[in-house]
C-alpha cells in the first residue's frame, strides 16, 4: 500500500512556484527560513506541497524573494483555492493560467493517459496543425504564434524517460481535415514515426465501434506515484482539474472501457499509415476508403491495457 501524503496537485503547483521564486532570489532553503523566522522544515514542506502556506504566508514568502506583483497576486490566488476540490483556470489573453498549471502537472507525472475525440492531442500536434486549429477558433490572431510555440515546446515531454504516455484517439479526429491535405499528411507521419521513436503509445477508437465511453468529451489523467491522480478537462473558456476520488475513479473506469473499444497499437499504426497515404494527394482529390468493412478491436484480439492505478485510499 502506497503511503498517502497530505498533498494535492494544487499544493504541489504552489510549492514548485515558491521554490522557483526562492532559487531565482539566490537563497538556499535555510537562509530564507532564517529571514522569514520559519524552520527550515516549514520551507521544505511548503515547497513540496506537504504543508501549503496560507495566503498571508505565501505573500510574505514571495515578498522576501522579491517576486513581481503579478506573480504574488497569482500565487496568493492559488493559496486561496487550496481548500476547494475543484480548481478552475480561466482562458485569458496571452498564455492562459490553465497552461501554466497543466505544464506543472504533466512534467511531474509518471503516467499520463489522454483521450481525444475531435482533434489530435496537443502533445502530438505538428506546428502547422496547431496553427490551423487556432486559426479556425476564437484565439486572437496576434496570440496564435505564442500559443503554437507553447504547444510545440511542451512536446519535449515526449523525449523524457517519464512519463509513460498512452493516447486514445478517436478515428474521427484523424479523418477531420485540419488545414490541408499536406498538413494532415505530415500530422499522420508524425504520429507514425516521431511518437513511436519516443516510446509513447497511440491507440485508435474505430468509428465502426459506435458508441463508446468517451462520448462526453476529451480528458487527460495525470498520475504521480504516491499521490491521487489528477484529471484535466478543458472547455472553451475554462479548464478544470479534478482530484476528488469518486470523480477520478469514474474517469479510470472510462479508460478501461476505451481500452476494450480501441484497436491495439499495431492495428492503430496500420490505420494511421493508410490515412497518411490517403492524405498524400492534391487538394480536392480525397477519396476515403469505405467505412463499412469490419475492423478488429482490442476486445476480439485479446489486447490488454493497464489503466493508471486507482487513487490511493485516503
Amino acid at each position: 500500500m502506497v503511503e498517502h501524503r497530505e498533498s494535492s496537485a494544487l499544493s504541489r503547483e504552489l510549492g514548485a512556484e515558491l521554490r522557483k521564486a526562492r532559487e531565482k532570489a539566490g537563497y538556499v532553503g535555510y537562509q530564507l527560513a532564517n529571514r522569514l523566522g520559519w524552520s527550515a522544515s516549514k520551507v521544505s514542506r511548503a515547497e513540496t506541497g506537504l504543508q501549503p502556506p496560507s495566503e498571508v504566508d505565501t505573500a510574505i514568502f514571495l515578498s522576501y524573494c522579491h517576486a513581481e506583483r503579478d506573480e504574488i497576486k497569482y500565487l496568493m490566488g492559488v493559496a486561496r483555492e487550496l481548500s476547494d476540490a475543484y480548481h478552475l483556470r480561466p482562458h485569458g489573453s496571452g498564455l492562459p493560467d490553465e497552461l501554466r498549471t497543466l505544464i506543472i502537472q504533466e512534467t511531474t507525472a509518471d503516467v499520463i493517459t489522454e483521450f481525444e475525440v475531435t482533434r489530435i492531442p496537443g502533445l502530438l500536434q505538428t506546428d502547422d496543425y496547431a496553427r490551423a486549429l487556432f486559426m479556425a477558433g476564437v484565439v486572437p490572431p496576434k496570440e496564435i504564434g505564442a500559443r503554437v510555440q507553447a504547444r510545440v515546446d511542451r512536446q519535449s515531454l515526449l523525449a523524457r524517460p517519464k512519463p509513460d504516455i498512452t493516447f486514445f484517439i478517436h478515428e474521427s479526429a484523424l479523418r477531420t481535415p485540419v488545414g490541408s491535405n499536406r498538413v494532415m499528411h505530415e500530422q499522420c507521419l508524425k504520429l507514425l514515426f516521431d511518437v513511436h521513436r519516443h516510446g509513447s503509445v497511440i491507440r485508435v477508437i474505430p468509428i465502426e465501434h459506435g458508441a463508446h465511453a468517451g462520448m462526453s468529451g476529451a480528458f487527460r489523467i495525470m498520475q504521480v506515484t504516491g499521490y491521487n491522480p489528477v484529471v484535466y478537462v478543458e472547455t472553451q473558456t475554462v479548464s478544470l482539474f479534478l482530484e476528488k476520488v469518486s470523480e477520478v475513479t469514474t474517469y479510470l473506469r472510462m479508460v478501461d472501457k476505451l481500452a476494450l473499444a480501441a484497436l491495439d497499437e499495431g492495428q492503430s499504426r496500420e490505420l494511421i499509415a493508410q490515412l497518411a497515404s490517403d492524405y498524400d494527394r492534391p487538394e480536392g482529390s480525397m477519396t476515403w476508403p469505405a467505412l463499412g468493412a469490419p475492423v478488429p478491436t482490442a476486445a476480439t484480439t485479446g489486447t490488454v491495457f493497464r489503466s493508471p492505478s486507482p487513487p490511493p485510499t485516503p
